[in-house]
């Protein structure tokens, strides 16, 4: 019994932890317009030898999580099924961002000069 407890304290605690550190000011149809730009972006990043191995690391983590079977919040749920997912990749495209820096963001972008604003903004970089 206390390692189900420990379980699922352990779960609410990492899903509180996404919810206080999602990212802010991105609607759902702002973030659907920049995916293909973002998706080349990281691809771009992480081909770049010139910024640091982190950056790499960041990115495979990221896709490492969005490949595995097992989530915080199982994918059948509907409407937040999604949500850990959404979250988890906003945070590892904050980080990547921050890690690179605003220069290789803008040395990589190929998308529009709007969805640049807005992965700046959403990685709160300038």
């Amino acid at each position: 019994m206390a390692v189900v407890a420990a379980l699922a304290l352990s779960w609410v605690v990492l899903l509180s932890v996404l919810v206080l550190f999602r990212p802010r000011g991105m609607s759902v149809a702002e973030a659907k317009r920049v995916v293909p730009d973002v998706a080349r972006l990281l691809r771009d990043l992480a081909k770049d030898a010139t910024l640091p191995p982190s950056v790499r690391r960041r990115i495979s983590f990221g896709l490492v999580y969005l490949a595995l079977p097992i989530d915080l919040v199982p994918d059948f749920i509907p409407i937040i099924g999604y949500a850990d997912d959404v979250i988890v990749v906003g945070i590892v495209l904050r980080s990547v961002i921050r890690r690179a820096g605003a220069n290789a963001l803008d040395r990589h972008w190929g998308g529009t000069p709007e969805g640049l604003r807005l992965v700046k903004r959403l990685a709160h970089v300038t």
